[in-house]
């Protein structure tokens, strides 16, 4: 079995280019920071990419482990945090580079108000193997 690529598009009112999230042996989490388990973009990344989605807050994983993460930040922190670590980072909420951190959110890294109708199998599969 062979893990795919997962397409992932700004929602209405969201920012960023989309982004391209393909799952690797060993960085195959797709982390979700939402406080209330697992948020439905993040089980459909993993189930359309072969990942595994996982609550961030009750199971952290190390960040070399996560190929995506999918986050509900309406402020300043987890919005720039994960960015600055190169993690790519779906924010369900809309809004673009702010704060502190507004120089870590780049297009190709972050995008935002992200719904699961925001999410799909990408053209050009780059998947590698399970």
């Amino acid at each position: 079995m062979t893990y795919k690529t997962v397409k992932v598009e700004k929602g209405r009112g969201g920012w960023g280019i989309p982004l391209l999230i393909t799952p690797v042996p060993g960085k195959d989490k797709i982390s979700s920071i939402t406080g209330g388990g697992i948020n439905p973009v993040a089980q459909k990344i993993a189930e359309l990419s072969g990942g595994t989605a996982i609550d961030g807050f009750r199971h952290p994983v190390a960040d070399g482990e996560v190929a995506c993460a999918v986050i509900d930040c309406g402020g300043t922190c987890r919005l720039g945090i994960l960015p600055s670590k190169n993690i790519l980072t779906i924010n369900i909420n809309g809004g673009g580079p702010s704060g502190p951190f507004a120089k870590f959110i780049k297009e190709g890294l972050y995008v935002s108000g992200v719904r699961v109708e925001n999410v799909s199998l990408a053209e050009k599969q780059t998947g590698g193997e399970k």
